[in-house]
C-alpha cells in the first residue's frame, strides 16, 4: 500500500469512527489488513494534520475537511451522516436512472462531487462507490441487479414534491 493510500484510509477511518488513541487506530487499520508501526502512524497523523478534538465527553482524532476547509472534523454519529445525506439528496438530486448495477444521478451544475462524497461517507453496504463529474454521478452497486432498487431508495430519501425520472 502506498503512503497516499494509507493516508486516505486513515482519514476515512477518522471520519467514520470516534478514535481516541493511536492504539485504537492501529487496530482499525489491522482489521483492514494494513500493518504499520506506531512511529509510522504517528508521522502519518502529523502529515494529515490530525488533532484531538472534543466530541461529547471524549477526545477523538480529527482531520481537516477537504476542499480548503481546515477545520478538523471528528467522526459523526451514523444518524448525523444519514440526515446530512437526506438533506443533500432533497436539495441536490434532480433525477436517477438505473440499469444493472449502475445508477446515474443528475444534480445541478457543480454539485455532483459534493453529493457523491456524502453518498460515499454514508457507508451503505449496497453501494460499492461513486464517480462524480460536474452534474452527474455514477453509483455502482454491489449487487449485479441492484441499480433500480438503489435509485428508488435514493429518490425516496429525497422525497419531495418535484417530479423525478427513474428507469
Amino acid at each position: 500500500m502506498t503512503r497516499a493510500a494509507r493516508h486516505q484510509r486513515i482519514s476515512d477511518l477518522l471520519e467514520r469512527h470516534a478514535v481516541g488513541s493511536q492504539g485504537q487506530l492501529l487496530d482499525l487499520l489491522s482489521e483492514d489488513g494494513i500493518s504499520v508501526t506506531q512511529a509510522t502512524l504517528s508521522r502519518d497523523l502529523v502529515d494529515l494534520g490530525a488533532v484531538k478534538v472534543r466530541r461529547s465527553r471524549q477526545l477523538v482524532y480529527a482531520v481537516p475537511a477537504e476542499g480548503g476547509d481546515t477545520t478538523p472534523r471528528p467522526a459523526q454519529d451514523a444518524g448525523e451522516v444519514s440526515s446530512r445525506l437526506v438533506r443533500l439528496l432533497q436539495e441536490l438530486l434532480v433525477s436517477a436512472r438505473a440499469v444493472g448495477n449502475q445508477v446515474v444521478l443528475r444534480t445541478p451544475p457543480g454539485a455532483a462531487q459534493f453529493l457523491a462524497a456524502a453518498i460515499d461517507r454514508n457507508d451503505d453496504p449496497e453501494i460499492l462507490g461513486t464517480i462524480a463529474g460536474d452534474d452527474t454521478i455514477l453509483v455502482i452497486t454491489t449487487a449485479p441487479d441492484g441499480g433500480p432498487a438503489t435509485a428508488h431508495r435514493l429518490l425516496s430519501l429525497a422525497d419531495d414534491a418535484e417530479p423525478r425520472d427513474q428507469d
